[in-house]
């Protein structure tokens, strides 16, 4: 069994987030800036009390007589109560007799052939490490992109505003970044178990380090370029976020509504229909909030039992980062227009390149990652590059189909009918091109 290292890991940055957080408000209370100090409060706690909730709701404590349990909660110490209990729960694992165990069968990942099937014993005390396990990582989600992608925003703009970076505020920059890209990494991974639920998957140290790269490249670059484009147009970046995180808030919602699905009834049997309704608001909630920043591995489907998407759909990723890469384009061209003195002391132009660059960088890491690291890669039907490619002719299709219309207006016969030439003939969309056009994308 494995030494509950995330579990360490997860506690270590959310408590050292939290102590740094409260030590640069204090000293935004001492210098007397009221604002700075309830944002950054604000960033810190109220991510705090969701992830408290997040593990009694996944724990599910409110039905069981832990009253102790819950107190600790409320006091935003549950976290390290429940890192304490996973630890003891490891070390008591082999001294006792388990009365109870269950058996899990696995695949393995196919080498040469079909794949075998593993039958493995699993006991009530690694049975709980499991439950540890899948609630720290998620809960690693929710604290990176509810409450440390803001904060990181928050203390980068204020150091553009001051012309500065103080001991306390570098050092919640550094914590909040690293935060952020753990918790996109424990998306990644979770998106992996979920999807490939059935086989035995196991991360190479290569994988680690692409993830790694990839979303450190993705999330630094994302967050520069809003805080520029925030220090000079400071009311136009709210529409931006705004309209960001609307869209990916409904899309999941209208994908729903389209399918004609029965509302979920499965989350919880103690739910209501507002605790179900609310519990997939805050799924969608954390969904849209991961994708102002960066993609989210992890795809949401209401209509599924599961709420995941375990198809991987190349066409929606590429169609992701080509957009997100023109949006961050235009955001920095909108600051080089509108930069002011500020800026003199930088090269303005050769910044925007660095930007772009992380930006392409992040996009080579996760191409590396997909084509050579993802450990179910020989479950793939296509691999990325031709969903990259299928992408490119979806968009010449689109070209071309404007240009047939345009032309067939203009070729009309002495009877009214449309004549079409035999160049037009060979841009009408085939049967694979209304599929791409329909959203189905490679399915892995």
């Amino acid at each position: 069994m494995r030494l509950p290292f995330s579990i360490f890991l997860s506690v270590s940055l959310f408590t050292a987030e939290t102590t740094a957080a409260l030590y640069l408000s204090s000293t935004y209370h001492s210098a007397g800036d009221k604002v700075w100090q309830q944002l950054t409060l604000l960033f810190s706690l109220v991510p705090s009390m969701l992830v408290q909730l997040a593990l009694i709701f996944f724990h599910r404590d409110l039905g069981r007589d832990r009253p102790f349990i819950l107190l600790l909660h409320m006091l935003q110490f549950g976290p390290i109560v429940r890192c304490l209990e996973a630890f003891w729960t490891y070390g008591s694992v082999g001294r006792v007799e388990e009365s109870y165990v269950s058996i899990t069968r696995k695949k393995q990942m196919p080498r040469r052939g079909e794949p075998e099937e593993v039958e493995r014993q699993v006991g009530q005390a690694e049975g709980k490490l499991v439950t540890h396990r899948a609630a720290f990582a998620r809960t690693a989600v929710m604290q990176a992109f509810l409450g440390s992608a803001p904060q990181l925003t928050l203390q980068l703009y204020i150091c553009v505003l001051q012309r500065g970076v103080s001991v306390g505020r570098g050092t919640l920059m550094v914590i909040s970044l690293l935060s952020i890209v753990y918790g996109a990494l424990r998306c990644n991974i979770l998106a992996i178990k979920i999807k490939y639920d059935e086989y035995q998957v196991s991360m190479s140290p290569s994988a680690y380090l692409c993830i790694f790269m990839w979303r450190s490249c993705e999330i630094a670059s994302r967050v520069v370029v809003l805080v520029l484009f925030s220090s000079v147009l400071k009311v136009w970046v709210l529409p931006v976020v705004v309209v960001n995180f609307l869209a990916f808030f409904f899309y999941p919602w209208i994908l729903f509504w389209r399918s004609h699905s029965p509302f979920p009834q499965h989350i919880e049997k103690t739910l209501t229909h507002v605790g179900t309704a609310v519990v997939l608001c805050m799924l969608t909630f954390l969904y849209a909030g991961i994708n102002v920043f960066c993609w989210s591995a992890v795809q949401v489907k209401l209509s599924d039992p599961d709420l995941i998407n375990k198809s991987q759909n190349w066409y929606r990723m590429v169609v992701y980062y080509m957009v997100r890469f023109i949006e961050n384009a235009s955001l920095l061209l909108i600051w080089y227009i509108y930069r002011t003195d500020f800026y003199e002391f930088m090269s303005a132009p050769l910044l925007m390149l660095e930007l772009l660059g992380a930006y392409g960088a992040c996009i080579f890491f996760m191409l590396v990652f997909y084509q050579s690291c993802h450990p179910c890669r020989r479950l793939f039907m296509s691999s990325m590059s031709q969903g990259f490619e299928d992408c490119c002719a979806l968009l010449c299709l689109s070209c071309s189909s404007a240009e047939l219309t345009i032309d067939s207006h203009k070729e009309v016969g002495p009877r009214g009918e449309v004549g079409t030439s035999a160049g037009a003939r060979s841009n009408i969309p085939n049967d694979r091109s209304r599929e791409l056009l329909n959203g189905g994308g490679h399915s892995a």
